[in-house]
């Protein structure tokens, strides 16, 4: 009799499998499609301007702080590692582009730094990100 009544419990299991499938193929999907927005770690005070256009595929970001800091995925760098740290990310993703997020009491120095570093690498689709008024 004992045989009889785990064959009922056996038959009455539902197989998961179909909707585990349909699961693992809808997070692939949303993995796929989903953009990852890079930062650059901290928020600076950017200067105000009157003309700019958004950028759509800003995926590369550095900011520099009012202490002259270069940020880069949300760690400090310095200002020598931006080439070496845009190479890496360009690799990953070739159609972003570099937003240099420069704080309104930064000294332009560091800022030129890193443009000319941008632009002996090869870079030139690099922009400088303003508020606008």
């Amino acid at each position: 009799m004992r045989k009889h009544s785990n064959k009922n419990k056996d038959e009455a299991a539902i197989d998961m499998t179909p909707m585990l499938d349909i699961v693992f193929i809808m997070l692939i999907f949303f993995i796929v499609t989903a953009s990852f927005l890079k930062e650059a770690g901290i928020e600076v005070n950017r200067p105000e301007g009157a003309s700019g256009e958004p950028q759509e595929k800003a995926n590369i970001m550095i900011a520099v702080t009012s202490g002259d800091e270069v940020w880069m995925e949300k760690r400090r760098i310095d200002v020598r590692a931006v080439r070496a740290n845009v190479e890496r990310l360009k690799a990953e993703n070739p159609e972003g582009t570099i937003v240099i997020q420069a704080d309104v009491d930064s000294t332009t120095g560091v800022v030129a730094e890193i443009m000319d570093s941008l632009n002996s690498a090869g870079y030139t689709d690099h922009v400088l990100a303003t508020q606008l008024n």
